[in-house]
């Protein structure tokens, strides 16, 4: 804990951080205050009921950052910016320019962030159309005129612009990453939400179970640490060179191989995928015909969020897609050019076909790890709720893992900074 205070603490001390520190919490307040201007010609009431039933729009309210169960004039969030971000990464491997662009350094990560946000106003107005039909169909929005239409949608995407724009604000004069900063904002600006249901609903029997669950909560929240922060580290060594009158080389360096080399992205993935037939099988319930009823309540019954073959399939899809997603971002072959390139090797390996084949043995075993651990990090609610019996206070393992990994990165930027003003005092003298 005081390793993790230290940098905070250092951090006030320092007047140009402590001024970046107090610029991030006041966009903080801007973005908490649009988070609960609501949409008009809505019914909360109905919109809150269905976002209990829905582990779906549930997901999309956390990386909405907690302003679309409140269905505000922010309440596609971030939401459209995040898939935009995935598509483009996806987009990188099959197509050469993106890939050769994202390798300029600054340049190119200035110019694929602006198209991530070209490409995030579309996706806007995509999801805005897709929510007003949606909370049409349930009857949450009374109004169905093209001009009630038009206003949602328009209101819809100039707050994902505006979010957006307070993310990038807190990236350039504020500390750590904007987006992922506002994300973490929103998760644990609920939590005095859940804290207080839960203090309603607290008996003397439960009193148990609820410090079970909080065990439970620092069990995960420890995990969640050790695992994002574990490396498999790999010594490469570098031939000496001579080059005229000087040597070069000699030295010796480590390759750190994560071993949550994915992060959060299979478990958005699984979600996606695991609650699609759900949702199909809702719809098809309510035919008029027996056999798509019959087929869309088998639907709903395998895959129930409280069922046991619902999390088996979600644990599985969570493997599958951290294995994809590493193999699609960590390039074995590549890495391996990249080292003979510069003349290093690994000891005991031969370089070339051989370095690629053993990185890929190693990537292959540790990433299983980091597949098990986000299998049960995104069952952990349903594994919380069947122990504990605690249901007011259950936040997902996906905000578990993004307020955890957000935190790090922050006190991470921190201690850069940091060690910077100390270099740059140092030249001073």
């Amino acid at each position: 804990m005081e390793k993790l205070l230290s940098p905070l603490i250092n951090s006030w001390r320092t007047p140009e951080l402590r001024r970046k520190i107090l610029i991030t919490a006041a966009l903080f307040v801007v973005f908490r205050i649009f988070a609960h201007i609501p949409i008009p010609g809505v019914d909360r009431t109905k919109l809150a009921s269905l976002f209990s039933q829905n582990q779906f729009l549930g997901l999309l309210d956390i990386f909405s950052g907690g302003t679309l169960v409140n269905f505000s004039i922010m309440a596609l969030g971030l939401n459209p910016y995040i898939n935009a971000s995935i598509i483009l990464q996806l987009l990188t491997i099959v197509f050469p320019k993106l890939e050769e662009l994202q390798k300029e350094g600054e340049y190119g990560r200035e110019k694929i962030n602006q198209y991530t946000r070209f490409l995030a106003v579309p996706l806007a107005v995509l999801q805005s159309i897709g929510m007003f039909a949606l909370l049409r169909n349930q009857g949450i929005v009374a109004s169905s005129d093209p001009l009630s239409l038009i206003s949602i949608v328009v209101t819809m995407t100039a707050g994902t612009v505006f979010v957006m724009w307070l993310g990038e604000l807190i990236t350039e004069y504020g500390i750590g990453n904007g987006i992922s900063l506002l994300i973490f904002a929103g998760i644990v600006g609920r939590l005095p939400v859940s804290l207080a249901k839960t203090a309603t609903v607290v008996t003397p029997e439960s009193i148990t179970n609820t410090i079970l669950f909080a065990g439970l909560a620092v069990v995960v929240i420890a995990a969640t640490v050790f695992v994002n922060e574990a490396v498999r580290r790999i010594t490469v060594h570098y031939a000496r060179r001579i080059r005229g009158n000087k040597m070069y080389g000699g030295n010796t360096s480590y390759l750190p191989l994560r071993v949550n080399q994915a992060g959060v992205i299979p478990i958005i993935f699984a979600v996606s995928l695991v609650l699609l037939p759900s949702l199909v099988g809702g719809f098809l319930a309510q035919v008029n015909n027996p056999l798509a009823g019959n087929i869309g309540r088998l639907l709903t019954n395998i895959f129930n969020p409280n069922g046991i073959s619902y999390n088996v399939i979600y644990f599985l899809l969570v493997i599958g897609f951290t294995y994809f997603y590493t193999a699609i971002t960590f390039n074995p072959t590549k890495i391996s050019g990249e080292i003979q390139k510069h003349g290093g090797f690994i000891p005991g390996i031969r370089p070339g076909a051989p370095t690629a084949s053993y990185l890929n043995y190693i990537l292959t075993r540790i990433t299983l790890a980091g597949a098990l651990f986000l299998g049960t990090i995104a069952i952990f609610p349903s594994i919380a709720r069947g122990t504990t019996g605690v249901t007011t206070l259950l936040v997902g393992g996906t905000s578990v893992l993004i307020v955890v990994s957000v935190v790090l990165e922050a006190v991470k930027s921190l201690e850069a900074q940091l060690v910077m003003r100390n270099y740059e005092g140092f030249l001073k003298e």
